[in-house]
């Protein structure tokens, strides 16, 4: 009995050094980390397999739709105006101002129920942002 207990540690212990001795080697080879070139800013599902995403890569700020097939480019917008949109949907915080967008006041807490009504976490926060990024990048002859 005593034996199984032993070798049941072991294989732990061998288990855990090889998982670690593969974390440090990813690491070392940057996988799984950030690398700073792409950051996903805000994303919102809108079914049950769709979402939109807001990213940053390389100084760009582009506004995906994703599916489970596909991913497709919606928008691209100006860094200052994705801060409009950010302080836009952000929860009116009394006297504080927002530390990333100084200066820009949020818009006050829309007619919706609940407690996250207005806030970032609301659906229809997002629905409206989304809805006024697509105003600005349709094209009308």
């Amino acid at each position: 009995m005593t034996w199984m207990v032993i070798r049941l540690v072991l294989c732990l212990a061998f288990i855990g050094a090889v998982l670690l001795y593969a974390s440090r080697l990813a690491q070392k080879r940057g996988l799984g980390g950030s690398t700073g070139v792409i950051e996903v800013v805000a994303r919102q599902r809108m079914g049950r397999t769709s979402s939109v995403s807001v990213l940053k890569v390389a100084g760009r700020v582009l506004v995906v739709g994703s599916t489970e097939e596909q991913v497709t480019l919606l928008a691209e917008v100006e860094d200052d105006e994705l801060r409009t949109a950010m302080a836009a949907a952000a929860p009116q915080a009394g006297a504080g101002a927002d530390a990333a967008a100084p200066g820009l006041a949020a818009l006050p807490a829309r007619g919706g129920s609940g407690g996250l009504a207005g806030s970032v976490l609301d659906r229809g926060t997002w629905t409206t942002v989304v809805q006024e990024l697509r105003e600005r990048t349709v094209r009308r002859s």
